[in-house]
């Protein structure tokens, strides 16, 4: 496989064009977690999707990994689907990660894309990688979309720079 920036715009644009698929399983997702935790969650739209997809490809060092995976996963298939589970689990997380980024979002991510992947199920004749993409695409972008109340505040676990203490 080859990645040219015209690629990862393709790949850009087939993620965005996943909308109708990623935005309800992010709401599902985000819904049942809000009932395992006790607490309030907001669900996404499909513009606030658009636009974490758009602020992601905009990155291009991230765009170009993503892009890679998201094309393998889109054609990952092994006879029989279980002797291949290792590798598009591994795709599928770390894809999560990639688009969660940096940390404590990127393990979040990771963790949520297990969560989300037993909620998903491909159709008769999709590749093996295909319900581990949307379930990877749903986990990442639930945690870079705004909606979770600890990630709306500052932390209380912030300090300072050295010389900017308050007295």
């Amino acid at each position: 496989m080859e990645v040219t920036p015209e690629r990862v715009a393709q790949e850009r644009d087939w993620v965005r064009a996943r909308a109708n698929v990623i935005v309800p399983l992010v709401n599902d997702i985000r819904a049942a977690l809000a009932e395992q935790f006790a607490v309030s969650v907001d669900p996404i739209s499909a513009d606030q999707y658009h636009a974490a997809v758009d602020d992601l490809f905009a990155d291009g060092d991230r765009a170009v990994n993503v892009a890679a995976m998201v094309a393998i996963l889109r054609d990952l298939d092994v006879d029989g689907d279980y002797p291949g589970f290792i590798v598009d689990e591994v795709l599928g997380r770390e894809l999560a990660a990639t688009i969660a980024g940096k940390q404590p979002l990127r393990l979040l991510g990771e963790a949520t894309f297990h969560y989300a992947d037993i909620m998903t199920h491909g159709e008769a004749g999709d590749a093996a990688g295909a319900d581990d993409l949307d379930a990877a695409l749903a986990a990442g972008f639930q945690e870079v979309i705004p909606g979770w109340g600890w990630t709306a505040r500052e932390s209380p676990f912030s300090v300072p720079p050295v010389g900017e203490e308050e007295p």
